[in-house]
């Protein structure tokens, strides 16, 4: 199997290549790792390197023999070592899955490798010090976006077809964003976390992944959602699958659009253009599209992501050997001094600001069917805009740095409403995200618009200047 053929196919496509027999999984195998080599010298998106023998997976799941990475956000899979992209963590070994790691597995998912992510996942930038930054396939001097950056710039690269990701503020959406790809950020209790997971981090962070294309994405959520084996419960299975309502019918719905960022936050006016364009596709397709945004109380969304970073911060605080922080960036270190003085009356009001804010978006969206954002408030930016190492911040001045690049897409962590960003726009040959947000659970929405967007405002054939099908 050549680069280029293998790079025209989403993951669906390589698992019907290899189910009619047209290749082997073994030659998908070898033609992904010539693709992974080739793509991560240019973009650095690799944590470790790539695996041999790849992990156990099952040979009969609905993705048998597609190639995939995991996330070194850590723990994920066992016998694979995380560092959360820290120099302070020399490779904590796991010795069991998640519940996530161990349904890719069942769908046959070939496990080739680790992502990079910044340290403790708390950048909307993937450059930490322990790897270096990862690097945009379509401008190598800006940056992937974060957390789940490697995750983004290998599949937009072609290495991968999909590669799982998390979002605790936007890291599926805005990687998705600054590399032009599809990223789902499911509801809340879609996908299960497991108790390994900090209880999802106060309930603000969400596993899937990052694909190419629509399909791809509903196809996935299929074989992985629902609550855990270990659960009190098992959900019924569903009534219809995610992947049939890829080309279903939406009906005429409720569309708001807004590209004022609610926090007051400047957005570029290229960056707002598509997510207008977007609207007006919408308007012509049939449905009723007014100008509406949430009432969000931004004080109280900030207060939710401190909560959340101070979670993240207290699993390292816990752990039988407390990292070094003088091997750890000056953010991190900062988050670990406010989770030392956080407490548990800290702890209730975070609860209560949750609970304020995810009512107010649930009024919201019992008037409206979507919601069309930008997913980012800028292009793609160049390596060094966001600090991290910076001194000079505190905890609070960091996430608000964070906000002012991408202010739409945390108060959806904070609710829990189902949001994806759409690769619908191209600016100064960049990608240029378009997030959608639809009511609690009703990912159905989701997969016909964008199935829908998808063919109205293609992007299939846009791929960056690194990419492993083009030839030289």
């Amino acid at each position: 199997m050549e680069l280029d053929e293998y790079a025209r196919y989403d993951a669906v496509g390589i698992r019907d290549l290899i189910r009619s027999g047209e290749v082997t999984a073994g030659e998908v195998e070898a033609t992904a790792r010539r693709a992974l080599e080739q793509a991560d010298a240019q973009v650095n998106g690799l944590a470790l390197p790539i695996f041999r023998p790849v992990l156990d997976h099952a040979g009969d799941g609905p993705f048998a023999g597609v190639p995939f990475l995991i996330k070194d956000h850590g723990p994920v899979a066992e016998g694979v070592p995380f560092t959360l992209g820290s120099r302070a963590l020399p490779g904590i070994v796991p010795g069991r899955d998640t519940e996530l790691m161990a349904r890719f597995r069942a769908a046959g998912l070939v496990t080739l490798g680790l992502t990079t992510v910044p340290e403790l996942c708390l950048s909307f930038a993937t450059e930490s010090l322990r790897y270096g930054p990862t690097r945009n396939p379509w401008d190598l001097d800006r940056g992937a976006g974060g957390s789940s950056g490697g995750a983004a710039a290998l599949v937009a690269a072609g290495a991968v077809p999909v590669a799982h990701a998390s979002d605790g503020a936007g890291s599926i959406r805005v990687p998705a964003s600054c590399c032009g790809l599809v990223g789902l950020k499911p509801s809340r209790g879609r996908i299960t976390c497991g108790p390994d997971a900090g209880e999802a981090m106060l309930g603000m962070s969400y596993e899937f992944a990052l694909t190419r294309t629509v399909r791809d994405a509903a196809h996935l959520l299929d074989a992985v959602q629902g609550p855990g084996i270990g659960d009190k419960y098992t959900a019924p299975p569903p009534r219809r699958r995610y992947a049939d309502e890829v080309g279903a019918d939406p009906g005429r719905l409720r569309v708001a659009v807004t590209t004022k960022a609610w926090s007051g936050a400047e957005v570029d006016g290229r960056v707002a253009e598509a997510a207008l364009r977007v609207g007006h596709a919408l308007e012509r397709a049939g449905h009723h599209v007014t100008e509406a945004a949430p009432d969000v109380d931004q004080e109280a969304v900030m207060r939710s992501l401190v909560a959340e970073s101070v979670a993240i911060a207290s699993t390292l605080l816990l752990a039988p050997r407390q990292p070094d922080p003088a091997r750890m960036e000056a953010v991190s270190r900062q988050a670990l001094r406010v989770a030392r003085e956080y407490t548990g009356l800290d702890l209730l009001a975070a609860f209560d600001v949750q609970n304020r804010v995810t009512r107010s978006a649930g009024a919201f969206f019992t008037e409206h069917d979507l919601l069309v954002t930008p997913t980012l408030a800028r292009l793609p930016a160049p390596h060094g805009t966001l600090r991290y190492d910076d001194p000079e911040h505190t905890l609070t001045s960091w996430l608000e740095s964070l906000d002012g690049y991408g202010p739409f897409t945390v108060l959806f962590n904070v609710t829990g409403q189902p949001a994806i960003s759409l690769p619908l726009g191209h600016a100064d040959g960049l990608p240029v995200g378009v997030q959608i947000v639809a009511p609690y659970g009703r990912e159905d929405l989701l997969f016909r618009i964008a199935a829908h967007l998808e063919q109205a405002m293609p992007w299939k054939d846009r791929t960056p200047p690194v990419f492993v099908g083009n030839r030289s």
